[in-house]
């Protein structure tokens, strides 16, 4: 076991769970050239979910690190950190002083895969079709800043937005703002199943046995024109369980690389082993876990229910438990590292308390013990999930002010439940669309959120956020924002638990391992290559 560290100065956003590989042989996978990887994502189309593949419907981290080998965006984010750079556009730039006009200029001759040529009119089209779409806790909020979409000739696209939007560079770069071709996808309507079209580094193909994707190939688009380098011809992509199924699948050499989602003791046995042909990556890491609250359920209505559980729950305890240092108590919506954090629930509520939790709760006339049940997902990130969710249901039991019971569900059950408000607490993970402070608090709380949360601040949705888009330097953005993590833990829709660090593990003649993860925690499968191990 090789173990490196990747150090990237002060990134602002770095976070899918965990994307890992080891082997247990010298001779790689089994599927000829291909550099094979695994993942515990699962890929389902159901009738509650009958796109997971359409720009317009999907909005998940393991989704949309599919949809990113395909489906091509105007702006990319680079391999490590910074600022968006063009990737189907040649060049974008506001045009204005108030961040209210962005134009953009597409790369001549750019071409979908099938030999169709991408034009202004298709990026218009693609944009549009997301909006008007507008699936509920979709993707499609992300641009709602957008006003009206003009095209100029065949190459040029100017977006007005209603109001200014400094963040709009990376929304651009987001699947959401894919461009598709209008002979593959209705106006109208999504495009249900697994089939996937595009101008990005790869085309798609997915095995699908039933109403599940059990693995997908990535072969080298030549038609692509962007700003990445492919390093492979072909990248396998399959499904695993568990993580146990997985880790026992790149022993036996039939996988290259271990993606989301490994347990924290495989981690450690990586970190700890010494496999020679095997090299381990850590690198900061952004992605959080939090407890999401439907402020209109009987069992947390009152915010003094709320505000009492995060005056109990002991992060530094369950971070230590579940996860030891690959994780951190986290006291914000917005990371540590990401330019307008603040630590805001610990400033407010400092180090847990029976005493004061007690105290909140006899103020506002609440009963003890208060009943509810924790929902949490037991195979979307991870088989620490459910332990989590024990230390936190004992957390709360042991101080007598709560009986709180815990339920698992699969993640293709628990996300409509969730989306239609059957939960009264439930457990989440964000990883971010793109690096800014703003991602991490836009999508929980402003109209139309991702959650489908009911809370509603005028404030935050009017005054704070608008005004943290106006500023193009974020470090100024940062008196709204902090403003912002000030009213959320005051009122408690959302209580943040933790933030995670990323690592990314393969055999070492697997190059490009380093870069296999953007600041975003994109997964970049170009990147990958074939090297001599040793």
């Amino acid at each position: 076991m090789n173990r490196k560290t990747l150090v990237l100065p002060a990134l602002a956003g770095l976070l899918t769970p965990v994307l890992a590989a080891c082997g247990g042989s010298d001779s790689g996978s089994k599927s000829g050239d291909a550099i094979v990887v695994g993942t515990t994502d699962q890929f389902t189309a159901t009738k509650e979910a009958p796109a997971p593949l359409d720009p317009a419907y999907a909005y998940d981290v393991g989704l949309w690190n599919i949809m990113r080998q395909t489906v091509q965006t105007l702006m990319a984010q680079p391999k490590g950190e910074g600022d968006p750079v063009p990737d189907a556009a040649e060049s974008c730039s506001f045009t204005d002083s108030g961040s209210e006009r962005y134009a953009c200029k597409l790369r001549e001759g750019l071409k979908f895969a099938s030999g169709d040529p991408v034009t202004a009119a298709d990026v218009k089209y693609s944009i549009e079709r997301a909006l008007r779409i507008d699936v509920p806790g979709g993707p499609a909020a992300l641009l709602n800043t957008i006003d009206t979409v003009e095209t100029q000739g065949e190459r040029e696209v100017i977006f007005h937005l209603k109001t200014a939007d400094a963040t709009f560079p990376y929304k651009l770069s987001t699947p959401v703002a894919g461009i598709v071709n209008p002979k593959d996808y209705e106006k109208d309507k999504l495009r249900d199943g697994f089939q996937m079209d595009g101008s990005g580094p790869y085309t798609f193909k997915a095995d699908v046995k039933g109403d599940v994707m059990a693995s997908a190939t990535f072969t080298k688009n030549p038609s692509y024109k962007g700003s990445v380098t492919v390093n492979n011809d072909k990248v396998e992509l399959r499904t695993y369980p568990d993580a146990d199924a997985m880790g026992a699948a790149i022993d036996k050499g039939d996988i290259d690389v271990m993606t989301r989602a490994m347990s924290p003791a495989q981690i450690q046995k990586l970190d700890a082993g010494t496999d020679e042909n095997v090299d381990l990556v850590d690198m900061p890491g952004l992605e959080i876990r939090y407890l999401a609250f439907d402020t209109d359920a009987t069992s947390v209505k009152s915010k003094a229910v709320r505000q009492a559980m995060a005056q109990l729950i002991n992060r530094g305890e369950l971070v230590s438990k579940v996860y030891g240092t690959q994780a951190e108590p986290l006291y914000s919506l917005v990371p540590a590292t990401v330019t307008g954090h603040s630590n805001a629930f610990f400033n407010k509520y400092g180090n847990p308390s029976v005493d004061k939790a007690k105290s909140l709760l006899t103020k506002a006339g609440i009963t003890t013990p208060v009943k509810l049940t924790l929902h949490y997902t037991t195979d979307h990130y991870g088989s620490a999930t459910k332990q989590e969710f024990e230390i936190l249901q004992k957390q709360l039991n042991d101080s007598g002010l709560f009986d709180a019971s815990i339920e698992g569900h699969p993640w293709k059950t628990f996300r409509p439940a969730e989306q239609k408000g059957q939960y009264d607490v439930y457990g989440m993970g964000w990883f971010p669309d793109f690096p800014d402070a703003d991602n991490f608090l836009a999508p929980f709380l402003d109209k139309d959120n991702f959650l489908g949360s009911p809370y509603d601040n005028g404030t935050i949705q009017h005054t704070l956020i608008p005004q943290s888009r106006r500023e193009a330097d974020r470090l100024g953005a940062s008196k709204s924002l902090n403003q912002i993590q000030d009213i959320v833990a005051e009122d408690v829709p959302i209580l943040p638990l933790w933030q995670g660090k990323q690592y990314v593990a393969a055999r070492d003649n697997v190059t490009g391992v380093a870069y296999a993860l953007n600041s975003s925690s994109t997964l970049q499968l170009w990147e990958l290559g074939r090297g001599v191990s040793g």
